[in-house]
């Protein structure tokens, strides 16, 4: 499956409102299925779905432009030597809570995706710099090895880092910027998040243990519908057999 989200921001009044789906710009009062904006409501996914229109600049009209998407897949045939891995994807908007009653695992997740950052102005400082640090408790239900590790952030993310309860890191994954004008280069944008491969066998993570999920923004100025992911791939057993 390939979810694409793509804004065009040809012509725009404002490029970085238009990317965070900021509602003014759009002009929307209600989501994609009719239903009215949660109260205080700026800006996000409800406010850029299909067939909306960021603000343009008066007398502006771009012609129509076809896009395509191209992407390799590639596979190996299974054998004994492939290991099996539990896919995790920790959302820090996630307020999760235990079901009633239960004295195992079992929670009910209510994963936000996307929340805002006050710029420092509102918020204030730390130590001297503008920076939004979030954390996020959260238990693991089924443990495993770390296999591999990285983050997903929006443009003005700094890091994100996925760590134990008594401070070591598991895997710190930093947003990384373009600084050029090409394709995939592009200045001021997130371009790629740094991933995180360790030894196999070197980082095993327990059943049932609780992990902090710290999200580190730049809060220089207001961000709109910012997301903080974490995708980790966990094996059962360290090697194939």
């Amino acid at each position: 499956m390939l979810n694409v989200h793509a804004i065009d921001t040809r012509g725009v009044e404002d490029r970085w409102g238009c990317t965070e789906c900021r509602c003014n710009l759009y002009n929307v009062t209600v989501d994609e299925f009719g239903g009215p904006l949660p109260p205080g409501y700026r800006g996000g996914l409800d406010c850029c779905y299909d067939h909306t229109q960021c603000k343009l600049r008066q007398g502006f009209k771009g012609a129509k432009r076809s896009l395509y998407l191209r992407y390799t897949v590639k596979w190996v045939d299974w054998d004994i030597h492939i290991l099996p891995l539990k896919i995790y994807i920790l959302d820090f908007t996630d307020n999760w809570k235990r079901i009633s009653n239960s004295t195992g695992l079992d929670v009910e997740h209510d994963c936000r995706i996307e929340y805002d950052v006050e710029p420092c102005s509102v918020n204030g400082d730390v130590d001297g710099k503008c920076v939004d640090s979030k954390k996020l408790s959260l238990i693991m239900p089924n443990g495993g090895y770390v296999i591999y590790g990285v983050a997903h952030q929006h443009a003005g993310g700094i890091i994100s880092t996925l760590y134990r309860e008594d401070g070591q890191v598991i895997c710190s994954s930093n947003a990384l910027y373009g600084d050029g004008e090409e394709v995939g280069n592009e200045a001021g944008y997130v371009v790629g998040m740094s991933t995180c491969y360790p030894k196999p066998g070197s980082i095993k993570i327990a059943n049932g243990e609780t992990l902090i999920l710290e999200a580190n923004y730049s809060s220089t100025q207001f961000h709109t519908g910012v997301m903080s992911l974490f995708y980790l791939l966990v094996a059962d057993q360290a090697e194939a057999l």
